[in-house]
């Protein structure tokens, strides 16, 4: 007999994992999902994707302000879930909620733990610049991402990809392992491994300040920060005090008379380019302040940048 499970997940990154669990014929007793919030320009407020799919699915939901609160405890131990599975829920679990069910609580986290433990690690993973990642599906602990790791699951990332693309396929790759972690966890085939805590590294939440390019930096790092900011929430610069956000670029090397950083340069055909502290940066991918997004070439036809200036 297949385990009930209790699924927390608020995003399009849990929609997957929870498609995947109902086509694996699981009962999925409830799905406890942040609340409605505004969205968008226009601020209308909207659901979260895991709450739309569960209507489609004709699942109860459950919106709690806090999972901590003692009503939305007792409402899950009414519930006697034999399994809690969590993706991107966005809040932190009680040690109540963690300890109720007798299958446990797993996680599916877009990392290779200790990796990246924290609110951000895809988009980490990239402004780092690494050249590998995976899926974790661990064992829930009272820590941040500190629990025994039941199976995980690697993958190559792409020369240029884009946090946009990267999070689209660890969404999938963590629903199959988490089939086969929740198979194997009710079988009792798949033995926990604890976490080497010497090798942990940290992906903070990501604040607005977060995005705002530094063109002292090396090209690398600089292409490395937008590419895991893009398209949410966005790396940018200011021209002519406006917001000018970069959704994709391209490293290049020095040449010389360098100006100083943030100096545009002219249209090339990497991109526009621009100034770093050992080379340059070729923005290819663009959105000024109030405007929509647009290809370099079509954004110069209406926005006279002119050779020289400075990006802030």
């Amino acid at each position: 007999m297949k385990p009930k499970i209790l699924f927390l997940g608020t995003p399009e990154f849990a929609v997957p994992s929870l498609d995947m669990l109902v086509r694996g014929g699981y009962p999925v007793i409830g799905v406890v999902t942040q609340p409605d919030r505004p969205k968008g320009r226009g601020r209308k407020v909207m659901p979260p994707p895991a709450k739309v799919y569960a209507e489609k699915a004709h699942i109860p939901v459950f919106q709690p302000a806090r999972v901590r609160d003692a009503e939305f405890v007792d409402t899950a131990r009414l519930l006697t879930p034999d399994m809690i599975v969590l993706a991107a829920f966005g809040q932190i679990l009680p040690k109540e909620l963690i300890e109720l069910p007798p299958l446990g609580c797993l996680n599916v986290h877009p990392s290779l733990l200790p990796k990246c433990r924290g609110a951000a690690p895809i988009n980490w993973t990239l402004i780092r610049g690494e050249e590998e990642t995976g899926v974790t599906i661990m064992h829930m602990d009272e820590g941040v991402d500190t629990g025994d790791i039941l199976l995980q699951e690697k993958t190559a990332i792409e020369p240029g990809e884009v946090f946009d693309t990267l999070h689209d396929r660890l969404a999938l790759m963590g629903a199959g392992l988490l089939l086969r972690s929740v198979e194997g966890a009710a079988k009792g085939t798949v033995p926990p491994i604890a976490q080497d805590h010497s090798r942990a590294t940290y992906a903070p939440r990501l604040t607005k300040e977060s995005g705002h390019i530094d063109w002292r930096g090396s090209a690398r790092d600089i292409v490395n920060l937008i590419r895991g900011l893009s398209s949410h929430p966005g790396a940018y610069a200011f021209w002519r005090d406006k917001m000018l956000k970069v959704y994709f670029a391209v490293p290049g090397p020095q040449s010389s008379g360098e100006k100083s950083p943030g100096t545009i340069g002219g249209l090339m055909e990497a991109g526009l380019q621009v100034t770093a502290g050992d080379g340059h940066v070729y923005l290819q991918e663009v959105q000024l302040e109030g405007k929509k997004k647009m290809f370099i070439d079509e954004f110069l036809r209406g926005h006279g940048l002119s050779h020289g200036e400075l990006l802030e």
